[in-house]
């Protein structure tokens, strides 16, 4: 007989992940219900950084500006909205409706200090394209090594 040492964090970590397989699997088959009044929403949103700003994109297709906000203060950036629903057509038959409507509220800690002040935004082909510039006192300096 061979001897196996027990590991109790191990099975605990292995109980986690069979439950959560359970559950996907579960909320696999039986997709989530979607409701046509209103509700929250959130826009899918990637935020990246270059060496000299933050880029924050977010996809909000089918809204207008007037219906975009965007905040800046304390390097949290705040993006709310809301999505209208189009004129619904009395005399059609849905098969299906997918689309999300609603109202949306997303807040992020940026990942370093921006100057708020020059922040720009641009919605073009369904996505909000916000580009902020990052404090000088974060922008990487080269300093330049002296060989004696």
């Amino acid at each position: 007989m061979t001897l196996v040492r027990w590991r109790p964090a191990r099975d605990v970590f292995q109980f986690r992940d069979e439950m959560d397989r359970l559950f996907e699997d579960f909320i696999q088959r039986f997709p989530a219900r979607r409701d046509l009044g209103d509700r929250m929403w959130n826009p899918d949103v990637d935020v990246h950084e270059t060496d000299h700003e933050v880029v924050v994109e977010a996809e909000v297709p089918g809204m207008e500006q007037k219906d975009i906000h965007v905040t800046i203060k304390d390097n949290i950036l705040t993006l709310k909205g809301e999505k209208k629903q189009e004129k619904e057509v009395k005399e059609a038959d849905y098969h299906s409706v997918e689309r999300s409507y609603g109202s949306f509220a997303r807040t992020f800690a940026l990942p370093t200090l921006v100057v708020a002040d020059k922040a720009s935004a641009k919605y073009e082909n369904g996505v909000l394209k916000i580009t902020l510039p990052k404090a000088e006192e974060v922008k990487p300096k080269e300093v330049a090594v002296e060989v004696k």
